[in-house]
């Protein structure tokens, strides 16, 4: 008479940690961690005042303002919006300013659905450390790209965020959406009054 069969029991976790399992890198987040406390001075003052838009990430550039990747994105496609002066809020934004910024945002709208199609926008705006600013005093608005089904078990069960493009990816790609967006053609504006008011005279 053969022994009884011994039910298997679960892999251990040395073994499931050696098959890579439960494992995600994120090498590049590393140096954000090292510094998340401290930043050393202010990362939109440094970025419009620097040419090095490849290296900043940088999308595009007004007068007033600064659109550019997010380097520590939620989801792929996850940028921000800048003035380029360093101030807090729009109260103290003079009318240029507020209108390059807008500007800037509207240029992300379409150059993400130019070459991602989200199915909807988060829009955040923290002011001040503890709303969550992670650079206080220098205003800028982030906008998140989202997509039916986006969100999985990673968030709720690791903490963790899988994004599936690289950052220069990205970059290269909302770069190329916007060059062609300031190539097109921009609709003739309407005369004051419109038809109707063409009609009159």
């Amino acid at each position: 008479m053969s022994p009884p069969k011994r039910k298997r029991a679960g892999r251990p976790a040395a073994a499931s940690a050696s098959a890579g399992l439960d494992r995600l890198w994120a090498p590049w987040r590393m140096p954000w961690l090292r510094h998340a406390d401290a930043p050393h001075g202010c990362l939109f003052c440094r970025v419009a005042a620097a040419r090095a838009d490849r290296r900043d990430l940088v999308l595009a550039r007004r007068p007033h303002g600064v659109l550019l990747l997010n380097r520590y994105p939620y989801a792929s496609g996850h940028v921000m919006v800048a003035v380029r002066r360093h101030a807090a809020q729009f109260r103290d934004l003079v009318p240029a300013e507020r209108d390059d910024v807008l500007d800037l945002v509207a240029i992300a709208e379409r150059a993400l659905e130019a070459e991602y199609a989200p199915h909807g926008i988060n829009y955040g705006l923290n002011v001040g450390k503890v709303a969550g600013a992670g650079f206080p005093g220098h205003l800028h608005l982030h906008l998140v790209p989202r997509w039916n089904g986006d969100t999985n078990f990673m968030p709720a069960v690791a903490q963790t965020r899988v994004l599936p493009e690289a950052l220069a990816d990205t970059w290269s790609r909302l770069r190329r959406a916007i060059a062609a967006l300031d190539r097109a053609p921009r609709p003739a504006r309407r005369a004051k009054g419109g038809a109707r008011g063409a009609a009159r005279r």
